[in-house]
């Protein structure tokens, strides 16, 4: 019962996804161009909810779902790791025109040129994983 509640939430957050025109091509090349506020208040408002969401779950102890404690360690703050890897996302974001989420909204909303971008993500993905012991972290 449990995997089709996160279904059903899926589903509606990849309607919300695709009516918000988040994951509109048109919307993200207008962002990277500095064209329209659209996608920063989308992109703002789930920062803002994630910071309140964040601070609600340690200031009122709140547990997991099955009971156990939810750990949130501080990362660690190191400028190049952060800077290399937000470049790198970006300019995937850039030419995919598509960030992770809204990959898969796209390949629901029937297009299917977007399955060559996701198994690129995938292949990406893997080959981290091969290399990310030899990378600073």
């Amino acid at each position: 019962m449990r995997h089709l509640t996160y279904l059903a939430i899926g589903i509606f957050f990849g309607i919300v996804m695709f009516k918000s025109e988040a994951a509109s091509w048109f919307r993200i090349y207008e962002m990277f161009q500095f064209g329209s506020f659209h996608m920063y208040g989308i992109i703002g408002s789930a920062l803002v909810l994630g910071v309140i969401g964040v601070q609600v779950i340690k200031r009122k102890n709140i547990k997991s779902l099955d009971g156990s404690e939810m750990s949130l360690k501080p990362k660690n703050k190191s400028v190049a790791r952060y800077l290399i890897g937000g470049i790198i996302f970006g300019l995937g974001w850039a030419l995919a025109g598509a960030c992770p989420g809204p990959m898969y909204v796209l390949a629901g909303a029937g297009y299917i040129s977007i399955l060559i971008v996701i198994f690129g993500a995938v292949v990406g993905t893997f080959l981290y994983g091969l290399v990310k012991d030899r990378l600073p972290h």
